[in-house]
Formats: C-alpha cells, sequence, structure tokens
C-alpha cells in the first residue's frame, strides 16, 4: 500500500563518509582533505544537498577521520547555506568533537548523524555497548543538541536484519522495537530517520514486507521523513530494493559513487549513486541532480581514488 505519490525524491551521496572511514592510513596522501573537498563541492555542484561527508570517530578505527583532516575540510568548504552536510557522531565524546570543531549552527552549520543496530549482536560488534545504554547516551547528546539549535539526522542500522558472522544466520530485528525508535527519534527532534539494510541480507520482497509493517504501525506518519540505505554487494539488488520502498512511499535514499563503501562489520557496498540517480529518472522522478555531471564524477573519482587505494573485496566497488 503506497502513502504517497509524488514525483520527487531526495538523494543523499555517502561516498565521502562510507569510503573514507575504510581508507587505510598508508594511503591518507591519496585521499587527502583537499581532493575530499573538491569531491565534495563537485557533488554540490551536480546538485546534492545532502551529503553525508566527516564522522567524528576514533582515528584508530578510521584514520581518515582524524581531526586534523576533520578541522581542514570544514574550514576548506566553510558554511554553505541551503546544503546539509552532515556529520556522524557515535557517542559523547565524538559530539564534544563535532562542537569543538564548529561544525553548529553558529560557524559551519553541518547538520549532526546519531546511529545505533536495531540489532544487540550488531551494537555490540560496531559501538562496543548495549543497545539501551546507546540510546540512553543520544537522549542526554540529543537534549543538548536541541539547545544549540543543532540539526540531527538518525540512522538505524541493521534494520533488515543482521548476519551472524560466526553462526551464519540472520538475526531479526524486532519490528516492533525498531518501531519505537523510530517514534523516539522524532519525539527527541531528530529532522528524519534513515532504515540501514547493513548487509543486503533482503530481498526486494523482504524489504517490502518490512517497510509495510513499519508504515501500517505508525499509519503512514512522518512517511516523508523517513529514508532507506541499501547496502548490497549487488547494485541491481539494491536499485531493485529501493523501487520496492518508493512504491510504498518512502522517498529518502543514500547512495554512493561507484556503490562503494561499507562498515567495520563486514557490511558490503552501497547502491551507485551514478545509476541511481538515472533509475528515477527513467520513472520521470525528479532527483534535482545532474545525470550528466554525476556520471562524470563517479569516472573521476573512480580513477583517482578506487583504482589506487585497496580496501578489501566487500568495501571496493567494480573497477
Amino acid at each position: 500500500m503506497a502513502y504517497k505519490n509524488i514525483d520527487s525524491v531526495t538523494i543523499t551521496d555517502v561516498t565521502l563518509r562510507e569510503f573514507g572511514q575504510n581508507v587505510p592510513e598508508t594511503h591518507l596522501h591519496i585521499f587527502t582533505p583537499e581532493i575530499r573537498g573538491r569531491i565534495a563541492s563537485d557533488l554540490i555542484g551536480a546538485g546534492f544537498r545532502n551529503l553525508e561527508i566527516l564522522s567524528c570517530i576514533h582515528p584508530k578505527v578510521a584514520p581518515a577521520m582524524h581531526e586534523s583532516a576533520l578541522r581542514k575540510i570544514s574550514a576548506g568548504l566553510g558554511r554553505i547555506d541551503g546544503v546539509h552536510m552532515i556529520t556522524l557522531i557515535p557517542n559523547l565524546t565524538g559530539y564534544r568533537t563535532f562542537c569543538s570543531l564548529g561544525l553548529g549552527p553558529d560557524q559551519y552549520n553541518h547538520t549532526m548523524g546519531i546511529f545505533f543496530s536495531a540489532v544487540e549482536a550488531h551494537n555490540l560488534a560496531n559501538l562496543g555497548r548495549p543497545l539501551e545504554e546507546t540510546v540512553e547516551g543520544y537522549r542526554a547528546i540529543l537534549k543538548d543538541a536541541s539547545n544549540r539549535d543543532i540539526r540531527v539526522v538518525g540512522y538505524i542500522s541493521a534494520a533488515f536484519g543482521y548476519m551472524d558472522p560466526e553462526k551464519g544466520t540472520v538475526i531479526k530485528a524486532d519490528l516492533g522495537e525498531l518501531t519505537r525508535y523510530i517514534e523516539l527519534f522524532f519525539d527527541l527532534g531528530v529532522r528524519t530517520v534513515t532504515l540501514s539494510d547493513l548487509q543486503g541480507v533482503a530481498d526486494k520482497g523482504e524489504t517490502k514486507r518490512i517497510f509495510e509493517s513499519i508504515l501500517e504501525t505508525r499509519k503512514g506518519r512522518n512517511i516523508n521523513r523517513i529514508g532507506y540505505h541499501p547496502h548490497h554487494i549487488s547494485g541491481g539488488q539494491a536499485l531493485a530494493n529501493s523501487k520496492a520502498a518508493f512504491d510504498l512511499g518512502i522517498r529518502r535514499f543514500d547512495a554512493s559513487l561507484g556503490g562503494t563503501g561499507g562498515c567495520i562489520t563486514g557490511a558490503p557496498g552501497n547502491q551507485p549513486t551514478e545509476k541511481l540517480v538515472p533509475f528515477f529518472s527513467k520513472m520521470g522522478v525528479d532527483t534535482g541532480i545532474n545525470e550528466t555531471g554525476v556520471f562524470s564524477l563517479s569516472e573521476s573519482v573512480r580513477e583517482e581514488l578506487y583504482r589506487k587505494i585497496p580496501l578489501s573485496r566487500s568495501l571496493r566497488p567494480d573497477t
């Protein structure tokens, strides 16, 4: 059952954050702050108004997200009104870094992204603490962020399940709990909530079933503020899943150039931005993005970065 029938979508490009957090320290001479800033500017020039660029996580986990690099990139780009440059924070330490870098509305005006997993096992693997503890930590952060007028978006990983690496079986997310977390996010002032299929465990049928359940339970409330972030080793399957979400009324989608990216816990790549844009265009759906510009940018990024920086196969786009 579709709740809305509108002819436009919002696409958030996540290339710089997802690819960036997996670049090894030995190749930061290629993935420089200057190059990252240029790619961000090119994406904005192509029409993107939502970009995941930075992540305030420990540099031991993601060397490219060292505070000095974050400072150079944010200063180089400056404040760009009308563009949501999204910086993710995993905890209170990350939030303090976000504020100390001047990423709030008083200076660079980034949107802050918070995230946790719908499956306890993955939350422990990814964030190192229990789910309820994570949620309570964010509750305090969001209260302070609200007082500072910081825009916040939320992400729920493994919303479609998590493949246990030891047992090789998929742990399903509790859809009742998932819906409760969505409501909690909105109640705490989060502007959008994006659901992630962390490992691409759902086909289009399962994607449809889970979205239908959530939307029916919520009676379609705030559907324009719910997004979809499909990870999948097959870009084509990710696009098919996005179509299933679109048919139900979802109008916010994440993608990355070349389909690169993933999570340190074993998530495969994303749906390719340069394929998602024409995919919607052929359906007569407006993305506000220059199709030719995105394709050219994806080719240049492939040559300049992807073919020069070694990543694990699950994180690397086809080259």
